[in-house]
Protein backbone atom coordinates (compact mmCIF):
# COMPACT_ATOMS: atom_id res chain seq x y z
CA UNK A 1 0.00 0.00 0.00
CA UNK A 2 1.72 3.02 -0.80
CA UNK A 3 2.58 5.62 2.11
CA UNK A 4 1.32 9.14 2.46
CA UNK A 5 3.03 12.29 3.90
CA UNK A 6 2.16 14.27 6.47
CA UNK A 7 1.47 17.96 5.84
CA UNK A 8 1.41 20.77 8.61
CA UNK A 9 -0.83 23.83 7.96
CA UNK A 10 0.71 26.45 10.45
CA UNK A 11 -2.13 29.43 9.96
CA UNK A 12 -2.23 33.09 11.69
CA UNK A 13 -4.86 35.50 11.11
CA UNK A 14 -3.66 37.54 8.12
CA UNK A 15 -3.14 40.89 6.55
CA UNK A 16 -3.81 42.83 3.69
CA UNK A 17 -1.48 42.90 0.62
CA UNK A 18 -0.53 46.48 0.48
CA UNK A 19 -0.71 49.20 3.27
CA UNK A 20 -3.35 51.10 0.53
CA UNK A 21 -6.93 51.73 1.14
CA UNK A 22 -8.49 49.23 -1.58
CA UNK A 23 -6.46 46.68 -0.50
CA UNK A 24 -6.85 46.86 3.07
CA UNK A 25 -10.70 47.62 2.77
CA UNK A 26 -10.97 43.86 0.92
CA UNK A 27 -8.90 42.65 3.96
CA UNK A 28 -11.17 44.23 6.11
CA UNK A 29 -14.59 43.15 4.28
CA UNK A 30 -13.36 39.73 4.62
CA UNK A 31 -12.49 39.65 8.05
CA UNK A 32 -15.32 41.62 10.09
CA UNK A 33 -17.63 38.76 7.57
CA UNK A 34 -16.68 36.37 9.28
CA UNK A 35 -20.16 35.67 11.66
CA UNK A 36 -17.61 34.68 14.73
CA UNK A 37 -15.55 37.80 14.74
CA UNK A 38 -18.88 40.54 13.94
CA UNK A 39 -21.20 37.83 15.88
CA UNK A 40 -24.53 40.38 15.32
CA UNK A 41 -27.62 39.43 12.87
CA UNK A 42 -26.16 39.38 9.47
CA UNK A 43 -28.61 42.70 8.71
CA UNK A 44 -26.71 44.36 11.52
CA UNK A 45 -23.06 43.27 10.42
CA UNK A 46 -23.54 43.80 6.90
CA UNK A 47 -25.20 47.58 7.86
CA UNK A 48 -22.07 48.55 10.37
CA UNK A 49 -19.76 46.71 7.92
CA UNK A 50 -20.98 48.39 4.81
CA UNK A 51 -22.27 51.67 6.09
CA UNK A 52 -19.87 52.50 9.54
CA UNK A 53 -17.05 50.60 8.87
CA UNK A 54 -15.74 50.34 5.65
CA UNK A 55 -16.52 54.00 4.82
CA UNK A 56 -13.98 55.41 7.06
CA UNK A 57 -11.66 52.46 8.70
CA UNK A 58 -9.40 51.42 5.55
CA UNK A 59 -7.91 54.63 4.64
CA UNK A 60 -6.97 54.62 8.65
CA UNK A 61 -5.69 52.08 8.52
CA UNK A 62 -3.48 52.06 5.77
CA UNK A 63 -1.58 55.05 7.35
CA UNK A 64 -0.97 52.94 10.35
CA UNK A 65 -0.04 49.63 8.00
CA UNK A 66 2.65 51.99 6.15
CA UNK A 67 4.01 52.94 9.81
CA UNK A 68 5.12 48.78 9.98
CA UNK A 69 5.41 48.01 6.66
CA UNK A 70 8.98 46.71 5.56
CA UNK A 71 10.78 46.30 2.38
CA UNK A 72 9.66 42.61 2.47
CA UNK A 73 5.82 43.40 2.84
CA UNK A 74 3.79 42.98 5.99
CA UNK A 75 5.54 41.82 9.29
CA UNK A 76 2.85 39.49 9.85
CA UNK A 77 3.55 37.27 7.11
CA UNK A 78 7.36 37.45 6.37
CA UNK A 79 7.97 36.25 9.81
CA UNK A 80 5.44 33.83 9.50
CA UNK A 81 7.13 33.05 6.17
CA UNK A 82 10.54 32.80 8.22
CA UNK A 83 8.92 30.70 11.13
CA UNK A 84 7.45 28.17 8.44
CA UNK A 85 11.22 27.63 6.36
CA UNK A 86 12.43 27.04 10.49
CA UNK A 87 10.04 24.71 10.91
CA UNK A 88 10.56 22.73 7.40
CA UNK A 89 13.91 22.90 8.29
CA UNK A 90 13.46 20.82 11.43
CA UNK A 91 10.61 18.56 10.29
CA UNK A 92 12.41 17.24 7.02
CA UNK A 93 10.16 14.90 6.73
CA UNK A 94 6.81 16.44 6.75
CA UNK A 95 5.48 18.87 4.14
CA UNK A 96 4.92 22.42 6.26
CA UNK A 97 2.87 25.46 4.18
CA UNK A 98 2.02 28.91 5.71
CA UNK A 99 -1.67 29.69 5.21
CA UNK A 100 -3.72 33.23 6.99
CA UNK A 101 -7.47 33.12 7.73
CA UNK A 102 -7.95 35.81 5.68
CA UNK A 103 -6.16 37.09 3.16
CA UNK A 104 -3.00 35.72 1.44
CA UNK A 105 -1.92 32.75 1.22
CA UNK A 106 -5.19 31.63 1.59
CA UNK A 107 -6.52 28.45 3.87
CA UNK A 108 -7.51 26.54 0.34
CA UNK A 109 -3.78 27.46 -1.30
CA UNK A 110 -2.54 25.77 1.78
CA UNK A 111 -4.50 22.50 1.22
CA UNK A 112 -3.93 22.49 -2.21
CA UNK A 113 0.11 23.04 -1.69
CA UNK A 114 -0.10 20.15 0.21
CA UNK A 115 -2.30 17.57 -1.55
CA UNK A 116 -0.03 17.86 -4.32
CA UNK A 117 2.65 16.42 -2.28
CA UNK A 118 0.60 14.09 -1.31
CA UNK A 119 -0.30 14.55 2.32
CA UNK A 120 -3.54 12.66 3.02
CA UNK A 121 -2.57 13.63 6.59
CA UNK A 122 -2.86 17.19 7.61
CA UNK A 123 -1.76 18.57 11.04
CA UNK A 124 -3.43 22.28 11.48
CA UNK A 125 -1.46 24.53 13.54
CA UNK A 126 -3.73 27.46 14.50
CA UNK A 127 -0.80 30.08 15.61
CA UNK A 128 -2.88 31.90 18.56
CA UNK A 129 -2.29 30.59 21.77
CA UNK A 130 -5.41 31.15 23.63
CA UNK A 131 -8.51 30.03 22.57
CA UNK A 132 -11.61 31.96 21.11
CA UNK A 133 -14.21 31.46 18.91
CA UNK A 134 -13.10 34.66 16.58
CA UNK A 135 -9.30 33.15 16.30
CA UNK A 136 -9.20 29.67 16.37
CA UNK A 137 -12.43 28.47 16.11
CA UNK A 138 -12.84 30.65 13.12
CA UNK A 139 -9.26 29.08 11.41
CA UNK A 140 -10.31 25.38 12.48
CA UNK A 141 -14.12 26.37 10.78
CA UNK A 142 -12.39 27.51 7.59
CA UNK A 143 -10.32 24.42 7.38
CA UNK A 144 -12.85 21.87 7.66
CA UNK A 145 -14.89 23.84 5.28
CA UNK A 146 -12.33 23.94 2.93
CA UNK A 147 -10.61 20.46 3.16
CA UNK A 148 -14.89 19.47 2.81
CA UNK A 149 -14.78 21.17 -0.63
CA UNK A 150 -12.15 18.22 -1.89
CA UNK A 151 -13.37 15.43 -3.33
CA UNK A 152 -10.36 12.92 -1.36
CA UNK A 153 -10.70 14.82 2.11
CA UNK A 154 -7.40 15.01 4.00
CA UNK A 155 -7.59 13.65 7.50
CA UNK A 156 -7.59 16.86 10.05
CA UNK A 157 -6.00 16.82 13.64
CA UNK A 158 -5.40 20.28 15.28
CA UNK A 159 -3.20 21.58 17.23
CA UNK A 160 -5.01 22.72 20.75
CA UNK A 161 -4.63 26.00 22.01
CA UNK A 162 -0.88 26.67 23.55
CA UNK A 163 -1.40 29.04 26.24
CA UNK A 164 0.56 27.53 29.38
CA UNK A 165 2.88 25.29 26.84
CA UNK A 166 5.74 24.96 28.49
CA UNK A 167 7.54 25.69 25.53
CA UNK A 168 5.95 28.74 24.32
CA UNK A 169 6.17 30.24 27.52
CA UNK A 170 9.78 29.70 27.89
CA UNK A 171 10.29 31.01 24.39
CA UNK A 172 8.77 34.33 25.61
CA UNK A 173 10.44 34.54 28.58
CA UNK A 174 14.01 34.11 26.67
CA UNK A 175 13.01 36.87 24.46
CA UNK A 176 11.67 38.81 26.97
CA UNK A 177 14.68 38.51 29.69
CA UNK A 178 16.82 40.62 27.88
CA UNK A 179 14.56 43.47 27.40
CA UNK A 180 13.76 43.04 31.24
CA UNK A 181 17.65 43.24 32.07
CA UNK A 182 18.27 46.56 29.61
CA UNK A 183 15.14 48.57 30.94
CA UNK A 184 14.72 47.55 34.16
CA UNK A 185 11.16 48.55 33.98
CA UNK A 186 9.14 49.53 37.10
CA UNK A 187 6.04 47.71 35.70
CA UNK A 188 5.36 44.64 33.23
CA UNK A 189 2.17 44.92 31.79
CA UNK A 190 0.99 41.96 29.24
CA UNK A 191 -1.62 43.73 26.93
CA UNK A 192 -3.79 41.18 25.26
CA UNK A 193 -6.04 41.37 21.73
CA UNK A 194 -9.28 42.36 23.60
CA UNK A 195 -12.93 41.07 22.70
CA UNK A 196 -16.43 41.43 23.51
CA UNK A 197 -17.80 40.21 26.47
CA UNK A 198 -20.22 38.64 25.63
CA UNK A 199 -18.34 35.90 23.54
CA UNK A 200 -16.96 35.09 27.22
CA UNK A 201 -20.41 34.36 27.81
CA UNK A 202 -21.13 32.52 25.14
CA UNK A 203 -17.96 30.65 25.85
CA UNK A 204 -19.16 29.28 29.18
CA UNK A 205 -21.55 26.30 28.92
CA UNK A 206 -22.21 26.71 32.39
CA UNK A 207 -23.59 29.84 31.91
CA UNK A 208 -22.87 31.06 35.51
CA UNK A 209 -18.96 31.49 35.43
CA UNK A 210 -17.32 33.95 32.84
CA UNK A 211 -16.95 37.16 34.21
CA UNK A 212 -19.31 36.38 37.47
CA UNK A 213 -16.98 37.33 40.11
CA UNK A 214 -14.24 39.16 40.89
CA UNK A 215 -11.47 36.44 40.47
CA UNK A 216 -13.35 33.68 38.09
CA UNK A 217 -9.88 34.18 35.82
CA UNK A 218 -7.70 33.24 38.62
CA UNK A 219 -7.67 29.37 37.84
CA UNK A 220 -8.54 27.44 34.94
CA UNK A 221 -11.82 25.23 35.34
CA UNK A 222 -14.03 23.03 34.06
CA UNK A 223 -16.51 25.62 33.41
CA UNK A 224 -13.80 28.48 32.13
CA UNK A 225 -12.27 26.02 30.36
CA UNK A 226 -12.58 27.55 26.64
CA UNK A 227 -12.70 31.41 28.07
CA UNK A 228 -10.06 33.31 26.43
CA UNK A 229 -9.47 35.85 28.91
CA UNK A 230 -8.66 33.44 31.55
CA UNK A 231 -6.51 31.78 29.19
CA UNK A 232 -4.86 34.96 28.72
CA UNK A 233 -4.66 35.47 32.79
CA UNK A 234 -2.58 31.74 33.01
CA UNK A 235 -0.66 33.12 29.78
CA UNK A 236 0.34 35.90 32.20
CA UNK A 237 0.90 33.77 35.61
CA UNK A 238 3.30 31.13 33.65
CA UNK A 239 5.37 34.23 32.37
CA UNK A 240 5.54 36.12 35.43
CA UNK A 241 6.54 32.69 37.42
CA UNK A 242 9.00 31.84 34.65
CA UNK A 243 10.84 35.51 34.43
CA UNK A 244 11.05 35.16 38.42
CA UNK A 245 8.72 38.87 38.31
CA UNK A 246 7.18 39.88 41.52
CA UNK A 247 3.52 39.30 40.47
CA UNK A 248 2.45 42.90 42.19
CA UNK A 249 4.42 44.55 39.95
CA UNK A 250 2.73 42.43 36.80
CA UNK A 251 -0.89 43.01 34.73
CA UNK A 252 -2.71 42.10 32.35
CA UNK A 253 -5.09 44.51 29.87
CA UNK A 254 -6.67 44.37 26.37
CA UNK A 255 -6.04 46.17 23.68
CA UNK A 256 -7.69 46.44 20.31
CA UNK A 257 -11.78 47.17 21.24
CA UNK A 258 -14.10 48.17 18.02
CA UNK A 259 -17.42 49.75 18.61
CA UNK A 260 -19.37 50.56 21.06
CA UNK A 261 -19.91 47.05 23.08
CA UNK A 262 -18.50 46.65 26.45
CA UNK A 263 -14.88 44.59 25.68
CA UNK A 264 -13.19 42.93 28.44
CA UNK A 265 -11.63 44.59 30.56
CA UNK A 266 -8.88 46.83 31.76
CA UNK A 267 -8.22 48.21 28.90
CA UNK A 268 -4.53 48.76 27.74
CA UNK A 269 -4.93 52.71 26.28
CA UNK A 270 -6.45 53.73 29.65
CA UNK A 271 -3.77 51.21 32.07
CA UNK A 272 -0.84 52.71 30.69
CA UNK A 273 -1.64 56.18 31.17
CA UNK A 274 -2.95 55.79 34.79
CA UNK A 275 0.42 53.79 35.61
CA UNK A 276 2.36 56.82 34.57
CA UNK A 277 0.26 59.34 36.17
CA UNK A 278 0.59 56.71 39.14
CA UNK A 279 4.17 57.23 39.00
CA UNK A 280 5.53 54.19 36.92
CA UNK A 281 8.40 55.32 34.70
CA UNK A 282 9.41 52.46 32.79
CA UNK A 283 7.04 49.66 31.55
CA UNK A 284 8.07 46.63 29.63
CA UNK A 285 4.86 45.12 27.31
CA UNK A 286 4.51 41.60 26.52
CA UNK A 287 1.45 40.59 23.86
CA UNK A 288 1.49 36.91 24.39
CA UNK A 289 -1.69 36.62 21.93
CA UNK A 290 0.52 37.36 19.07
CA UNK A 291 3.24 34.88 18.54
CA UNK A 292 4.26 37.38 14.80
CA UNK A 293 4.54 40.97 15.18
CA UNK A 294 2.08 42.76 13.90
CA UNK A 295 0.17 45.78 13.23
CA UNK A 296 -1.45 45.45 17.28
CA UNK A 297 2.21 45.15 18.96
CA UNK A 298 4.16 47.47 16.30
CA UNK A 299 1.86 49.98 15.90
CA UNK A 300 -0.62 49.98 18.52
CA UNK A 301 2.06 49.35 21.61
CA UNK A 302 5.11 50.24 19.87
CA UNK A 303 4.10 53.57 18.35
CA UNK A 304 1.09 54.95 19.72
CA UNK A 305 1.06 53.43 23.32
CA UNK A 306 4.55 54.80 23.52
CA UNK A 307 3.59 57.89 22.88
CA UNK A 308 0.80 57.60 25.54
CA UNK A 309 2.64 56.49 28.03
CA UNK A 310 4.96 59.66 27.77
CA UNK A 311 2.43 62.15 26.95
CA UNK A 312 0.86 61.17 30.43
CA UNK A 313 4.16 61.48 32.62
CA UNK A 314 6.38 58.29 31.96
CA UNK A 315 9.68 57.80 31.01
CA UNK A 316 10.11 55.01 28.75
CA UNK A 317 7.75 52.05 27.26
CA UNK A 318 9.45 49.41 25.61
CA UNK A 319 7.22 46.88 23.40
CA UNK A 320 8.92 43.18 24.02
CA UNK A 321 9.38 41.69 20.61
CA UNK A 322 7.02 38.74 19.79
CA UNK A 323 8.17 35.37 19.57
CA UNK A 324 8.34 35.68 15.32
CA UNK A 325 10.90 33.07 14.38
CA UNK A 326 13.06 33.18 17.06
CA UNK A 327 14.80 29.42 17.98
CA UNK A 328 13.23 28.73 21.09
CA UNK A 329 9.97 29.27 19.52
CA UNK A 330 10.58 27.18 16.48
CA UNK A 331 11.50 24.35 18.91
CA UNK A 332 8.34 24.90 20.95
CA UNK A 333 6.45 24.99 17.67
CA UNK A 334 8.13 21.90 16.50
CA UNK A 335 7.53 19.84 19.67
CA UNK A 336 4.19 21.10 19.49
CA UNK A 337 3.35 19.68 15.87
CA UNK A 338 5.02 16.54 16.77
CA UNK A 339 2.83 15.56 19.56
CA UNK A 340 -0.09 16.37 17.68
CA UNK A 341 0.55 14.64 14.34
CA UNK A 342 -1.17 11.52 13.76
CA UNK A 343 1.25 8.80 14.25
CA UNK A 344 2.47 10.67 17.29
CA UNK A 345 5.79 11.89 18.87
CA UNK A 346 8.07 9.13 17.71
CA UNK A 347 7.38 8.83 14.34
CA UNK A 348 8.25 12.23 13.31
CA UNK A 349 11.98 13.17 12.52
CA UNK A 350 13.83 14.63 15.86
CA UNK A 351 16.03 16.99 14.20
CA UNK A 352 16.45 19.91 16.37
CA UNK A 353 15.15 23.47 15.30
CA UNK A 354 17.82 26.30 15.64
Amino acid sequence: MPSSSIGVLLVNLGTPDAPHAPQVRRYLREFLSDPRVLDISPIGRWLLLNLVILPRRPARSAAAYRQIWTDEGSPLLWHGRQLCERVRAALPDLEVELAMRYGNPSIRAGLAALRERGCDRVVVFPLYPQYAASSTGSTVEAVYRAAAGLWNTPYLTIVPPFYADPGFIAAFAQVGAPVLADLRPDHVLYSFHGLPERHMHKSDLSGAYCLRSEGCCDAIVAANRHCYRAQCFATARALTAQLGLDASATSVSFQSRLGRAVWIRPYTDIVLPALARRGVRRVAVFCPAFVADCLETLEEIGIRAEAEFRAAGGEALRLVPSLNAHPAWVQAAVDLIREAAPQGRRSLPVARAG
